[in-house]
């Protein structure tokens, strides 16, 4: 008698049926329904009278795209603010990270890994108040520079262009480098101990083990860290919203594309034109992750090539 195989592989398909209904429900059904919105008129007036949806085709996207609506300077905003942050932000990472994997130095890093991942516990809301009431004209920051200058003058951290991104700029830096910080060191984790054995007997020193070993071996953790960082950084809304007054402070030069999505939403409740941009910004973050993966690959594939030219 030939007995049964038993199949488990029903059961992860049950398994993973709450994830496709919750997918489909709360992701996928709203993303088909925002670009069907773009294609249409849809917006109310006064807050209560509904006009359309009526078919206009591309007309909302020509909108969006002339000069008087500034679109590319709001997505120059979006960019200048998330460079600010991100680059002490994965200098800082890989500083802490090379220090807290290296055997030598001895840490205890449970305790600095807490104490690093706990700013991006609090809600960027939270973070933003606390930011505003720290500089404002009044705050902790101007009182601590009075005592100091003898100055009766504050340092109006709010309404000069560069104080104000400086300040969301740190507010997403501090938010976030605890947890690339612990990612990469992860990564570094995972890389096998002895090639840097074999490359300190060769007499390579710590500089030349972290460029030749430890930034090659973790690539992958770092195009990931940077693709997810660059989507957070289009999608920044409430830092700005709070610290910047909604974006408009200073002629709307912290004004970020996702605020400047809100104002259609909340404000107008045009949701033709808030689809159209959310639309063109689904697309900006697709196609500038890929040309970051494509091109850090094809370096990868490039490098495999030489070497197995030379063999």
């Amino acid at each position: 008698m030939r007995r049964k195989s038993i199949s488990y592989a029903k059961w992860g398909y049950i398994f993973i049926i709450p994830f496709f209904v919750a997918f489909i429900m709360f992701n996928l059904i709203p993303l088909i329904s925002t670009f069907k919105n773009s294609f249409y008129e849809y917006y109310f007036i006064q807050g209560y009278k509904q006009v359309g949806p009526n078919w206009v085709g591309l007309d909302n996207y020509s909108e969006l795209f002339k000069a008087e609506n500034d679109l590319m300077k709001y997505f120059g905003n979006t960019f200048i603010i998330w460079l600010l942050g991100f680059i002490p932000q994965i200098f800082f990472s890989l500083l802490f990270a090379s220090w807290f994997t290296d055997l030598r130095m001895k840490l205890k890093t449970g305790a600095y890994k807490i104490i690093f991942y706990l700013p991006n516990v609090i809600m960027a809301a939270a973070m933003g108040m606390l930011f505003f009431t720290l500089f404002s004209q009044s705050g902790p920051i101007n009182s601590i520079y009075k005592s100091i200058t003898g100055s009766t003058e504050p340092i109006m951290f709010f309404e000069h262009v560069w104080t104000q991104r400086g300040i969301i700029a740190l507010i997403n830096f501090l938010m976030w480098f605890g947890n690339t910080t612990i990612m990469l060191m992860a990564a570094i984790n995972g890389i096998d101990p002895s090639l840097y054995e074999s490359a300190q007997i060769d007499g390579a020193n710590p500089t030349q083990t972290f460029w030749r070993i430890t930034i090659p071996l973790i690539r992958p953790i770092l195009l990931y860290v940077l693709i997810t960082s660059l989507i957070g950084g289009l999608q920044m809304f409430d830092v700005p919203q709070i610290v910047a007054n909604g974006g408009s402070a200073v002629d709307n030069t912290s004004m970020t594309v996702v605020v400047y999505l809100n104002k259609y939403l909340s404000v107008s409740k045009n949701y033709g034109m808030a689809g159209a941009l959310s639309v063109i910004l689904f697309i900006v973050a697709a196609v500038l992750s890929m040309v970051i993966f494509f091109l850090t690959t094809e370096r990868d594939t490039k490098k495999k090539k030489k070497k197995g030219g030379r063999k």
